[in-house]
């Protein structure tokens, strides 16, 4: 049963932030939240609900719908309906944690990839992706059959994007490879990123008015630099020349959900350096995502800022999980880390070029996390233990649902008839105009 065993499914310091307990930050950046903890608290319960409406159904034995429903609340938003290709757009309204306003393309009009080509990074052809990225108004990018689009140079993206890979096999790969830089509102769901490398030094275009000179590019899967209200959800990120997701420079109002990560040395780092104060705005929900074969370190590595890590699957990293400095909060809750064989790897946490008289009153808390394998969350924070007291009236129980919550990370393989018939639809309808 899964019922009440599930403690990081339930969360104290969000009963403590109703009666004015936590403080709040009266010097925000644009897009920070005032109070990251009720941020905390609407996750577990949107999670709460989700795993409700699971076992209820379990219970009276609805098959059908129980079949559906994983309790994990993004893909219970939208997944369960069988018409979800003709309302795509209901995916905006799912995203939960801190990017949970990412509006993405919403509201505005469907573009259709129909080119797989990117030849010229500064006058893009109309059906490439390219082309769509760089528009002003708000585009929910779709694509009617599986590509492999290898980018000449970064992919820069304009504000209120959608980039849906739903009901196709769409992988990214070359040069950059996507750069959100000081924009905002973009959704990037249900794509494959991989193989990127080090490109630049060439004029890219951002706009349909401006293109410029690009130095060179990281070689990042998605880099998100200055940017607010980002969601990545259901991708699959590997192989990169540097980081899978980087973000930094005043970044925040991020949430990383649902993906699997794999191949890679330094995953994904937040924050710019220990001195750079504006990241200390910086707030990301990393959730539901597998961290899976072959991963070193940064899941992620943190400079500063609210980092709330809830419900992932680790496995066995090469030497740490989760690392820091510059004295981030780190809020790691219902979490499955398995450590490597290596006795000298079985901690999780490591903080990074920092002596212990520094980091010992850093505010990292581990709730209801599951330990593998001989792993340990090396805690630390003196007099902020009520922020992450534990319900003493329950206990962490079985990983099974931790299985349930990621069972779907990476990209989804749903289509089909109802995807054709969208697709057919679009091109029905631009005909027409």
């Amino acid at each position: 049963m899964l019922g009440r065993t599930c403690i990081f499914l339930i969360s104290i310091v969000s009963l403590l932030s109703s009666f004015g307990v936590v403080s709040f930050n009266l010097t925000l950046i644009p897009g920070q939240h005032p109070n990251p903890e009720a941020v905390v608290h609407d996750v577990h319960r949107k999670v709460n609900a989700s795993m409700t409406r699971r076992q209820m159904l379990q219970t009276f034995q609805n098959q059908d719908q129980s079949a559906c429903l994983t309790g994990n609340p993004i893909d219970d938003c939208w997944k369960c309906d069988p018409e979800w290709p003709n309302n795509r757009q209901r995916l905006a309204d799912c995203a939960i944690g801190f990017g949970q306003y990412a509006l993405g393309g919403k509201n505005g009009e469907y573009y259709i990839v129909t080119d797989s080509s990117d030849d010229d990074a500064v006058n893009p052809k109309p059906g490439t992706l390219r082309f769509a990225v760089i528009q002003t108004e708000p585009l929910w990018i779709v694509f009617p059959e599986n590509m492999l689009i290898k980018l000449s140079q970064e992919l820069i993206f304009n504000s209120y994007k959608t980039l849906d890979g739903r009901g196709a096999n769409v992988h990214i790969v070359g040069g950059g490879c996507i750069t959100l830089q000081y924009i905002s509102n973009v959704i990037i769901h249900n794509i494959h990123i991989h193989h990127c490398y080090s490109s630049g030094d060439a004029n890219v275009r951002s706009s349909p008015t401006h293109y410029g000179y690009r130095t060179k590019a990281d070689g990042d899967g998605i880099s998100i630099f200055g940017s607010k209200d980002i969601w990545i959800d259901h991708c699959s990120l590997s192989r990169c020349k540097d980081g899978l997701i980087d973000a930094v420079m005043g970044s925040t109002a991020i949430t990383i959900s649902n993906n699997y990560f794999s191949h890679h040395n330094e995953v994904m780092l937040l924050g710019h350096s220990d001195d750079y104060t504006p990241d200390s705005g910086m707030q990301v929900t990393i959730a539901f995502n597998h961290f899976g074969e072959n991963l070193i370190q940064r899941m992620p590595r943190c400079r500063r800022g609210y980092i709330h890590v809830v419900n992932n699957d680790f496995t066995r990293w090469e030497m740490y999980a989760i690392g820091g400095s510059g004295n981030p909060t780190i809020n790691s809750q219902g979490n499955r880390y398995t450590a490597p064989f290596d006795r000298n790897a079985k901690e999780v946490t490591k903080r990074v070029d920092t002596a212990e008289g520094n980091w010992k009153s850093w505010n990292w808390r581990s709730e209801g996390d599951i330990m593998v394998n001989g792993a340990y969350f090396v805690a630390s924070g003196e007099g902020v233990e009520f922020k992450y007291e534990k319900a003493y009236s329950v206990e962490p129980k079985s990983a099974v649902l931790i299985d349930f919550l990621t069972m779907n990370s990476g990209p989804l393989g749903v289509g089909g008839r109802m995807h054709l018939m969208f697709m057919l639809n679009l091109k029905w309808m631009k005909f027409l105009d």
